[in-house]
């Protein structure tokens, strides 16, 4: 990528109303982590922005990674006073199936994720046309996980283009 520039360097400071959650992300927090995470916000500030997709038509942004923090914005009064309302943000301009893998890659890089929400991600990214080698490359998954996470959904229509050995015949 010979003139690529990180979206990090170019940071904007977006008033959280125009910034809309996906509807995607399986990372979950327990409230300590929250409460601890707000108090970090508010001892160090925002020391990284929140990365978001920019969808042009609604005119908002669709927070890839950075959920977490976009919440503690909208419901600490401290914070969101201190911050005028705007939540620093970096734009990635990305289709929906490669906006899901940047969550879940963002996402498993720092912890783990609910196995129900994983499956349901699995199954979209199948609906849009992604192969098993694509996720799997995508989203830092094994062959293995990746059955597993079918098998969880139990719908067979994530097999249909997998193919089966012949355990037997019938004669």
């Amino acid at each position: 990528m010979k003139n690529f520039v990180s979206p990090v360097y170019n940071v904007l400071a977006v008033p959280v109303e125009k910034v809309k959650a996906n509807d995607y992300n399986p990372n979950k927090v327990a409230p300590p982590e929250m409460k601890l995470l707000e108090l970090s916000i508010w001892e160090d500030g925002f020391t990284q922005p929140v990365v978001c997709y920019y969808d042009k038509d609604a005119d908002e942004y669709i927070v890839v990674d950075g959920f977490h923090r976009y919440t503690v914005l909208k419901t600490s009064e401290r914070i969101f006073a201190r911050e005028k309302g705007k939540l620093p943000v970096v734009v990635i301009d990305k289709e929906l199936g490669e906006r899901i893998a940047s969550t879940i890659r963002h996402n498993r890089a720092r912890g783990s994720h609910n196995v129900d929400l994983m499956s349901n991600i699995v199954a979209e990214l199948l609906e849009l046309g992604k192969s098993d080698a694509w996720i799997c490359r995508n989203i830092g998954m094994s062959a293995d996980e990746l059955l597993r996470l079918k098998q969880v959904t139990g719908l067979a229509a994530l097999f249909k283009d997998d193919e089966f050995s012949k355990s037997w015949v019938v004669e």
